[in-house]
Order: structure tokens, then sequence, then C-alpha cells
């Protein structure tokens, strides 16, 4: 007998990285921030876009056009990572997701046991730094902020 076939199986542990939700209209059937986490945790929980998009309400069609949105960067990289999708290169965050990220934070889906369990929101305070020495920077550019 093999017993090989009947050891027990290892829980899939995905792990979702933070991300800077995809700007969208507010409506209430719409892809809000807090749908796009529940989403992202519901892909690691089946691994399956159709499951993912049907366990939040929403079309596997859309799910792909939110995917495709500008400003989806964030949001497209954590689906990624959560199907285990790896891309040589370091993914480059725009200034206007840098600014979204220092003013609005990002989210983090919290997994437990393979499963979604909760969502939290969490300061990007590089961000922020970045954002600030941004603005330094272009203030001396304009020589408003020159040392004296």
């Amino acid at each position: 007998m093999n017993t090989a076939s009947h050891a027990p199986r290892r829980a899939r542990h995905v792990r979702v990285p933070a991300f800077a939700p995809v700007a969208v209209r507010a409506r209430v059937d719409g892809w809000t921030p807090a749908r796009q986490a529940a989403f992202l945790g519901a892909l690691a929980e089946t691994g399956s876009v159709e499951a993912a998009a049907r366990k939040v309400g929403m079309a596997r069609e859309t799910a792909y056009r939110l995917r495709r949105r500008p400003g989806a960067g964030s949001f497209a990289a954590a689906w990624d990572a959560v199907i285990g999708k790896r891309s040589g290169a370091k993914r480059k965050v725009t200034v206007d997701e840098r600014v979204q990220r220092a003013f609005q934070g990002l989210l983090k889906v919290r997994m437990y046991g393979g499963r979604h369990v909760a969502t939290e929101h969490k300061a990007d305070n590089r961000a922020l730094l970045a954002q600030l020495a941004h603005v330094r920077r272009s203030a001396r550019g304009r020589g408003g902020g020159g040392r004296s």
C-alpha cells in the first residue's frame, strides 16, 4: 500500500501583501476597498478568480476589469502574489500611487488557517516620508526652502 497517497495534505498558507485599493467611484454595489480586500482574501482561500468574485458578490469579468484600471498596480501585484505569479523585476510605485498610499494608507488582508479573517487599515509611513521628501525637493527647486 502506498502511504504517500494517504499522507495528510498540508494547508496552503498564502500571504496577501498589503495593497493600495483601486480608486473607484463610490457605489454600494461596486468594488469598494473592503470588497477588494475580501476578494484577495477569497482568492487566497480558493485559488479561483471566479469563486473569489462570486464569494464577494461580484462577477469574474468585473474583477479582471478592475485589475486593468489605471492605478490598479498595487491591487494587481497583490493578486499576482496570491496566485503565485512572480515577476523578475520589482514593481515601481507611481507618483499617484505614492500620494494615495501616503494619505490613505494600505489595506492588509489577515489570513489565519488559510482563511480570510480580517482586513485592517495600515498607514504607509514609507510612502508618507517619500512624499514629504519630494515636496521638500520641489520647494527647494523653486527657490523656497533653502537653508540660510
